[in-house]
């Protein structure tokens, strides 16, 4: 096993990098299918992108919700702040992914460029993450299921709309909890399964947005636009802060890299053309939205059912509510693949027990989708939307942090690796995403610092006992008698 690391310091140093040829090597023999093209990529990066910020996020941020300041009009800028910091960190992530087409995005990037300890803490930070999103995506579209259920004239009994925090009379969110199962079955029958439901799944929601902003735009009121910045540019920055993990899906598509018929060359159209496709969109829907209706009479739940409603079109709105749990379906689709693929990568590399990365008949790795899809159902079930989104943030912020240093550091260290796509104006775009995130990151509340900062302190005890030691790029690791005894 270690042979193929010949060259390279393979120690029991926290810093020692996975080589690149170790890397490559490793995507030949790999349990998972390549069955995903260039067309089924981008929809998995859109279907992560689009979907719970335009439908819940977009109206949360305008109004402002029962403990944030309202943005109003002013959530476009927030959107745009949010996706120009979010290019910076794609193009980064475009090079990488041209050049390590292998599971475990931000993760894999971190580990071969910057060292063991940084892999390990990014991939760490993603597992909790990635389960976030695929929650507060799930939290979203228990509102628009509410609206849905009431526009067809079935009351759900407020007990089981959401928690406490969100709902007076809530106790736990029933729906968020069953549609994150649903999900969790649905990646579970395999790659190919699951491609092929999320490209017609975002044809549709793409549809389904054109549709809303171009009947919306009939009913767009100019005076709703006043004021534009009824709080200020500081909470346009906090808005920004707060929907920027509705413009980072390619993230996470990035981790089914192995999993695409030649990753090096259409992972990189996949990402950009992803993001592209859906800061258009987010335009368009940010101004229909605010110019239909008032920022303080939005929903900050169900934002665009509410707008439609309140220009006297409650079936438009009843539709709307029914096709917004259809495609949000897509956002929990993309996350929840790109954690279990996150762990995947981190059990096969020893420092997470191998038992994790077992795949079955579909090339799945079904223990890490039911754990991780029944984890991200009781995050859904007792938190609120807000806390839970600005935890999803910080780490995903981080790990943007993490990947524009480590295309940097790479490009420096190892110019010669073949790249079949080169981020422009190097170092500068990835600085700039650098110093954008970091910004971003300070922008969110002291609670969701702490609760990061137990999740990393949980990561590193688990690090220092048994990943540290279990590494296969320790030469003395107990994974590589196993091996040996196996062959």
């Amino acid at each position: 096993m270690m042979s193929k690391t010949s060259g390279v310091q393979a120690s029991q140093s926290v810093m020692r990098r996975k080589p690149i040829d170790y890397v490559e090597d490793e995507t030949g023999r790999t349990g998972l299918f390549k069955s995903l093209g260039l067309w089924q990529l981008t929809a998995i990066g859109v279907g992560g992108i689009i979907g719970v910020g335009i439908f819940t996020l977009a109206g949360l941020v305008a109004n402002g919700g029962a403990d944030g300041e309202p943005v109003g009009p002013a959530v476009l800028i927030s959107f745009l702040i949010a996706g120009l910091a979010s290019a910076a960190a794609a193009l980064s992530y475009a090079e990488f992914a041209g050049m390590i087409p292998r599971a475990g995005s931000a993760y894999t990037y971190g580990y071969v460029a910057l060292g063991e300890i940084i892999g390990w803490f990014i991939g760490w930070d993603l597992l909790l993450e990635y389960i976030a999103i695929v929650a507060v995506v799930a939290i979203g579209i228990s509102g628009y299921f509410t609206e849905f259920m009431s526009g067809i004239g079935v009351t759900v009994p407020t007990w089981m709309q959401g928690t406490p925090d969100t709902i007076e009379g809530g106790l736990v969110n029933v729906p968020a909890i069953v549609v994150c199962l649903v999900i969790t079955f649905i990646l579970s029958r395999g790659t190919k399964t699951f491609g092929r439901f999320e490209l017609i799944a975002v044809g549709l929601k793409i549809l389904l947005i054109l549709g809303i902003v171009g009947l919306g735009f009939f009913y767009v009121n100019a005076e709703n636009y006043s004021p534009f910045l009824p709080s200020g540019f500081g909470a346009v920055f906090t808005g920004a802060a707060t929907v920027f993990f509705a413009v980072f899906g390619y993230d996470a598509m990035s981790t089914a890299a192995e999993e695409a018929t030649d990753g090096k060359k259409h992972m990189p159209k996949a990402i950009l053309l992803s993001l592209a496709i859906a800061m258009v969109l987010y335009v368009l829907a940010t101004l229909v939205l605010t110019g239909m209706q008032n920022y303080e009479d939005i929903s900050p739940t169900a934002g665009f059912a509410s707008a439609f409603q309140s220009v006297g079109l409650p079936v438009v709105a009843t539709v709307i509510s029914a096709f917004a749990v259809i495609s949000i379906l897509t956002v929990m689709l993309t996350f929840l693949l790109g954690v279990t693929r996150v762990w995947f990568s981190m059990s096969r590399d020893g420092l997470l027990p191998a038992w994790f990365s077992t795949t079955d008949r579909h090339g799945t790795p079904q223990r890490v989708t039911w754990i991780a899809g029944i984890a991200s159902a009781l995050l859904a079930g007792v938190f609120p939307i807000r806390a839970v989104a600005d935890l999803t943030n910080i780490g995903i912020l981080a790990a943007f942090v993490v990947v524009c240093v480590a295309v940097i550091v790479l490009r420096r260290t190892r110019p010669e690796v073949p790249r079949t796509f080169r981020l422009p104006l190097m170092p500068f775009v990835p600085a700039f995403g650098i110093l954008s995130s970091l910004f971003l990151m300070l922008q969110l509340h002291w609670e969701t610092w702490v609760r990061f900062g137990i999740w990393l302190v949980i990561g590193l005890l688990i690090y220092f006992f048994y990943g540290r030691k279990h590494s296969l790029m320790n030469p003395d690791s107990p994974r590589h008698a196993l091996a040996k005894r196996d062959t």
